[in-house]
């Protein structure tokens, strides 16, 4: 069998688009209705596959969450009536959930406005290890692929699977309860659940696998995430600091690629196309986290995302990239380190003291993070290092580093760049600095 024609081709990938932004809310929803996380995946599964089924004959709805919704309710009533043969509880659902099968579909992904929130604080139930929270949350809330979870956690796919297996194995088995927790109990998830959003923002802002260089409507989510954060816990620090760090990094996303979606590097930007409302919105939020954190205890050490807010507030104060503040960069990100632990916040601070001492210094950095086994796997290693020889005028090396960081990721949109990079070190030696 050949190729499916081009308009089949076409409407799979609206299809798929509609999946990507929908189905987040459409689990989290389900999820209150059905009171069962492994259900509500299921029957939305089935509802995108009917909509794989129908739509190329009948063409996309003109609300296609709304479809969606309908069918998965529709299927979840059939499971429940299939149960209800030997579970007069499941029975009771069953008839609630016909009730309002055919009410207004957008009712059902609209109800709440925290429904995604809620999901959240079920996926980071205390039944779970950190690790299988923030990985489940991803997977339902955040609608990652398997393989762009492992990408951001450096672990391998069939691991990431398995947590997944587990999470949902393990959240049935403890009966866990479906309601947004509350008081205490919520504080404890919180640190997860920052954590998550955070993941969930970075894949938008350079998404790790597919054709394009960004996911903005991933962003969009994660920002929308942090505010009603913000509005939960007001007084917390590292809740204002996340969400002065989104702001801030999201107020780049239309200086970041071209019109062809083609990637912009930092030094190419036009700053005139950095959304100055995001920036005000950022700079206010690290003002009170900052404020927080002082009040708190004087000599108080900010958290993790405080300190990353406060990083990207110099790059969003600077009028170019020779007027940033790299040496104040550099040693926010040693703070960081130091917090955290983290070999990416070192990596970090070796581009911000190639940009601060000289590339020389960068260079001396890197060597000694390249025996860590977390970052030999990570693209932006020979990445940087490429940067670093470009700017020594090491046109070769440079080339080298940019061609191994391109075989290493699976962006096809980065992919290109970095073999457009190598070209260019060897044939120009222009450089530029990724953001």
């Amino acid at each position: 069998m050949g190729d499916p024609p081009v308009a089949d081709q076409a409407t799979r990938a609206a299809i798929e688009a509609v999946w990507r932004l929908e189905s987040t809310r459409l689990i989290a929803a389900l999820v209150r209705m059905v009171r069962d996380v492994g259900l509500a995946e299921d029957v939305a599964q089935d509802a995108i596959v009917a909509a794989l089924a129908a739509w190329p004959a009948t063409g996309i709805p003109e609300n296609p969450g709304a479809w969606l919704m309908t069918t998965a309710k529709r299927r979840a009533i059939d499971v429940y009536r299939a149960r209800a043969r030997h579970d007069q509880a499941a029975a009771r659902l069953a008839h609630d959930l016909a009730e309002t099968a055919d009410e207004d579909p957008a009712a059902g992904i609209d109800h709440v406005e925290d429904d995604v929130l809620r999901l959240m604080f079920i996926c980071c139930h205390p039944a779970l290890t950190s690790e299988a929270q923030t990985t489940l949350t991803l997977k339902l809330v955040a609608g990652l692929s398997t393989r762009e979870i492992a990408r951001a956690y450096l672990a391998p796919e069939a691991t990431v699977a398995q947590r997944v297996s587990r999470a949902k194995r393990t959240l049935a088995e403890a009966g866990a309860a479906i309601e947004e927790p509350s008081g205490a109990e919520r504080t404890e998830r919180l640190d997860t659940v920052l954590g998550v959003v955070y993941l969930l923002f970075n894949e938008g802002y350079s998404a790790t696998e597919g054709e394009d260089w960004m996911r903005p409507a991933l962003c969009d989510e994660a920002v929308r995430l942090g505010r009603i954060l913000t509005a939960l816990v007001p007084g917390d620090p590292e809740v204002l600091g996340l969400a002065a760090l989104m702001e801030l990094q999201s107020s780049r996303l239309a200086a970041r690629a071209d019109a062809d979606g083609e990637p912009i590097l930092l030094d190419a930007q036009d700053r005139g196309r950095w959304d100055a409302t995001r920036i005000r919105r950022g700079l206010d939020a690290l003002a009170r986290a900052e404020a927080r954190v002082a009040a708190a205890e004087p000599d108080a050490e900010p958290g993790p995302y405080v300190l990353q807010a406060a990083i990207a507030a110099e790059h969003a104060r600077a009028a170019s990239v020779d007027a940033t503040d790299w040496a104040r960069i550099a040693a926010l990100y040693e703070r960081l380190s130091r917090r955290t632990g983290s070999p990416v916040a070192e990596l970090n601070r070796a581009v911000a003291l190639g940009r601060a001492r000289g590339p020389e210094a960068g260079l001396a950095l890197l060597d000694q993070l390249a025996g860590l086994a977390a970052l030999r796997e990570y693209h932006l290693v020979p990445s940087v290092r490429g940067d670093l020889y470009e700017q020594l005028g090491r046109g070769e090396e440079a080339a080298v580093e940019f061609e191994r960081a391109a075989a290493m990721t699976s962006n096809a949109r980065e992919r290109e760049l970095l073999s457009r990079r190598a070209r260019a070190a060897r044939d120009t030696g222009t450089s530029g600095f990724s953001s």
